[in-house]
């Protein structure tokens, strides 16, 4: 039975047994397997599940709250997003408003999806918005008049929505050729393309200027074949798009739900021997791998090309093969028709181990989990023993056909991310140093005057608001040292950043650097001010800069800050989860003493929150080896 048919058989078990809700997590790694109807299916067994009742038995797994409006009848999303989520180690919680009622409940801070508190409101955005209101006869004049105020309506509930918490998803429209076809004029026709053309641009642009806002583009999901509307179910039960649109816009959902909840990946791991190149190095040489040269070698390389786009986007690539390192570090040096180098690597593995240890060994040398790991192998002998000993890790599978290998990369958005930030963009070369770093260390005999020699430097100061999407990707992507797990957009990072609030918030953000070059924006700290006591919300620093003193400098200067404003206290926050479970005794290590007025507010993570106070009556000394560049206190709140 094919891993597909087995996955399938087993999540129907478990639903014959009644054992869906206790075994959640096994059915979404069985998920993960399915596509199409069977997984739309799977939707549907797990959609009459009660998702706080999940959410309850397993607190580990993240409670997405989705809210959906929209002009049609959408009542096909439930069990899709519920699928879609599923996959993805994710719990939905769907929540349908009325139909056509998106203007009130977006509206109306007292509506029924507000009340729900969503993370997500989706406005389901059809043709038939416009199409219901034009006159007729119409000419595409009263399109571009309808669209245009539609337009602007949507752009004023965007605006409306950014004063509340949570995201809101629009998408762009199809245009149907029941519509382009009732104009017999070709001149007629290409002037209501552009008129239609021209109303997606504004939606799509929407996204620029609101942070609280992500648009979808439907476009490239319709041009791979996928039906727009069914014209029986439109006309009758005013379902104007289709149950496969409908799915596929979901499968977008469930990856903006996965990088919301820190689960996007960030590792792209490539086997080399008929994945990245044709042939087999150790029997071909480098002169006979494919790249370029043949009809196979012309597919090797367009996805030699996909994988260096991605990396040039901050995803980290990496290779394990099973080959002799000579040979694979001269392939990708010196093979002439190579679209990635060396250099394009953060590490390349090359040994006869087997791949599991070397994921292993590669997360080590990195500080990565596993989980943040996409690995693509030609060999299912090799995909099955990753996935039956690292669990975690994200399997792509490709074959024989190199030609997809590109779209099996791509299907599942595993590196979506709402931004694409300065630091992304040169995170390879940031890991590449940190190679540099480690030789470094090895030349010494102890920690300390390797740390003395490293000459590590801090600038400590407000967030800017050109900073927020790289905090919000912070808070979105660090797990380990992540003191609550609070998940932040970028507009609710921008709203911290609104001076004007009371009680005033604090939002820090740390920059480092050392001998060997800058590490960016590596951390932040937010807090609040209520009267003489600074609450610590959360404190958060990328795993890149562990092991040098970084968070026992940013502690003790933050306590002494407060300490010099008139504070005479500081709570910090902590919420258990289990990535973070290796800093629980951070603030305790550090003169921080329970508080005893811990709540239980954990909203699906691992555990409660924790709250510990410092008295600033003894501030352990700044390391000695760490220098810091003050920030002039005026700067600060």
């Amino acid at each position: 039975m094919s891993g597909y048919a087995s996955a399938a058989a087993e999540l129907r078990d478990l639903a014959d047994a009644g054992r869906l809700m206790s075994e959640y997590p096994r059915a979404g790694e069985l998920m993960a397997r399915l596509s199409g109807t069977e997984l739309l299916k799977a939707g549907r067994l797990l959609a009459r599940l009660d998702p706080e009742e999940i959410s309850k038995a397993h607190p580990g797994t993240p409670l997405v709250t989705i809210g959906v409006t929209g002009h049609g009848t959408l009542g096909t999303l439930a069990p899709a997003l519920t699928a879609q989520l599923a996959r993805h180690g994710l719990v939905a919680r769907p929540v349908l408003a009325d139909f056509d009622n998106y203007v009130h409940e977006l509206l109306d801070p007292a509506g029924e999806l507000n009340a729900a508190r969503p993370d997500l409101v989706l406005c389901v955005l059809d043709p038939m918005i416009v199409f219901d209101e034009v006159p007729l006869p119409w000419r595409p004049e009263d399109v571009e008049r309808v669209a245009a105020d539609k337009i602007g309506l949507i752009e004023r509930l965007a605006a409306r929505f950014a004063e509340r918490p949570g995201t809101l998803v629009l998408n762009t429209m199809p245009l149907l050729r029941a519509h382009t076809g009732q104009l017999v004029d070709h001149r007629s026709r290409a002037r209501l393309g552009a008129v239609w053309r021209e109303a997606n641009a504004r939606l799509l642009r929407l996204a620029e200027d609101n942070a609280s806002v992500v648009v979808l583009d439907l476009e490239p999901i319709v041009a791979q074949g996928v039906p727009v509307v069914d014209d029986r179910l439109s006309t009758y039960a005013k379902a104007h798009l289709t149950d496969d649109l409908l799915f596929a816009y979901a499968a977008e959902i469930g990856h903006l739900a996965r990088q919301m909840t820190g689960r996007t990946k960030k590792c792209l791991v490539l086997d080399l021997d008929d994945t990245l190149w044709g042939g087999v190095l150790g029997d071909d040489g480098v002169d006979g791998i494919e790249v370029g040269e043949s009809y196979r070698g012309e597919a090797f390389l367009a996805f030699q090309k996909v994988v260096r786009q991605l990396g040039s986007q901050g995803v980290l690539l990496a290779a394990v093969s099973k080959n002799e390192p000579e040979s694979v570090a001269r392939a990708l040096r010196e093979h002439p028709r190579m679209a990635v180098r060396e250099e394009d690597f953060v590490q390349v593995i090359a040994n006869w181990q087997p791949k599991h240890d070397n994921l292993k060994h590669l997360a080590d040398t990195l500080g990565l989990s596993v989980d943040s790991f996409v690995f693509v192998d030609d060999s299912a002998f090799e995909r099955e023993l990753v996935r039956r000993e690292l669990p975690g890790v994200t399997i792509v599978e490709v074959d024989g056909e190199p030609a997809w290998h590109r779209r099996n990369l791509l299907r599942d958005g595993w590196f979506d991310v709402r931004e694409v930030t300065a630091e992304d963009r040169i995170r390879t070369t940031r890991y590449r140093d940190d190679t540099a770093r480690k030789s470094f260390l090895d030349s010494f005999a102890s920690t300390e005057d390797y740390l003395r020699e490293l000459d590590v430097r801090l600038r400590i100061g407000p967030a800017t608001r050109a900073e927020a999407p790289r905090i919000s990707q912070l808070t979105l992507r660090t797990n380990q040292f992540n003191m609550t797990a609070e998940r932040l957009q970028p507009g609710e990072v921008l709203d911290l950043l609104d001076r004007t609030r009371d009680p005033a918030p604090l939002a820090l953000a740390v920059h480092a650097g050392d001998r060997f070059g800058d590490h960016g924006l590596v951390g932040a700290i937010l807090a609040r001010r209520d009267g003489h006591v600074l609450h610590i919300d959360n404190f958060l620093l990328s795993c890149r800069v562990f092991s040098r003193s970084i968070e026992e400098a940013c502690l003790s200067w933050v306590l002494r800050h407060a300490r010099a404003t008139g504070a005479t206290s500081v709570v910090a926050a902590y919420r258990e989860t289990a990535k973070n479970r290796r800093v629980r005794d951070f603030y305790p290590r550090h003169g921080f003493v329970p508080t005893g007025e811990d709540g239980d507010t954990s909203d699906g993570d691992d555990g409660g929150v924790r709250t510990f106070r410092h008295a600033l009556e003894r501030i352990e000394p700044m390391p000695s080896h760490i220098r810091i560049d003050e920030t002039p206190e005026g700067d600060l709140p």
